[in-house]
């Protein structure tokens, strides 16, 4: 299901033009990466998307209630700690004082907050401030997810920890757009690829091949933890992981010393 589409959209400020006819669509369960250098329009993209920007010219429908948001500069308030803060903004979106605070302490639990969750706002490190960005974005589950760099200035942790949480919006059913430089957490996380050049969207539908791994379990491992598996499926006894085709090999190694068999390898469709 469709639950953003920008359509011949144009973006300028004054005479200079970010956007140039720029047709795009995120739909639910998707994971669509923006590529490109900075200042190529990549997060003007986004800010259209959440409905922060109007576009020049074209048309922006987006099907979403709730829409989660994580921009690329985190003004935080300083004068609320971390868990305040949070806690504040859940009950702005309608969660309970209970309900807000248990979803503050379980966010910042598994983004692990350095200094904990009573931190004030203006002690906070960039990667901290970071991890309390993307908490407020999930404090309610979005239908639509966008995320200007998420990964900017987290610890190694924390990157995992972001690529799992992203992957769960998407499979609960939410349309996730974020943009991104390193190549490889981009593999690793995306579903789909687009990259915009000097404010065109040069590449589209540039889906991400997917290889299935199918193991006979051996040792235990959690799977969830491994940088490169995006799905984990358990059935009749066998473990199914999918993994970016060309990531794969580290993880049937991993199997492998813990005893586990392989029984089949196969490239599969992208979700």
């Amino acid at each position: 299901m469709e639950v953003v589409r920008l359509q011949s959209v144009s973006k300028r400020y004054g005479r200079q033009e970010i956007l140039s006819d720029v047709d795009l669509q995120v739909n639910a369960g998707e994971l669509l990466a923006l590529v490109g250098a900075n200042g190529s329009g990549k997060s003007t993209v986004l800010r259209l998307m959440v409905g922060l920007s109007r576009p020049s010219e074209g048309t922006v429908e987006r099907h979403a209630r709730v829409v989660g948001y994580v921009p690329d500069v985190f003004a935080s308030h300083d004068r609320l700690s971390a868990s305040a803060y949070l806690r504040h903004m859940g009950r702005i979106r309608g969660l309970t004082t209970m309900a807000a605070r248990a979803r503050t302490d379980e966010l910042l639990e598994r983004l692990v907050l350095s200094g904990g969750a009573d931190t004030p706002m203006r002690k906070l490190s960039k990667g901290n401030a970071q991890k309390v960005a993307v908490a407020q974005a999930l404090l309610t589950p979005p239908e639509l997810l966008v995320l200007d760099e998420p990964w900017a200035g987290l610890d190694t942790t924390a990157h995992a920890t972001l690529r799992e949480l992203l992957t769960e919006a998407a499979d609960r059913g939410a349309a996730v757009a974020f943009t991104e430089h390193s190549a490889e957490t981009v593999r690793s996380t995306a579903t789909r690829v687009c990259a915009i050049e000097h404010g065109t969207l040069t590449t589209t539908a540039q889906q991400l091949a997917l290889t299935e791994v199918s193991l006979v379990p051996g040792a235990e491992i959690d799977w969830t933890r491994h940088p490169d598996v995006l799905e984990v499926r358990r059935d009749a006894g066998n473990v199914t992981l999918t993994l970016p085709t060309g990531r794969h090999d580290e993880a049937l190694l991993v199997a492998l010393n813990h005893g586990w068999s392989v029984t089949t390898v196969r490239q599969v469709r992208s979700r």
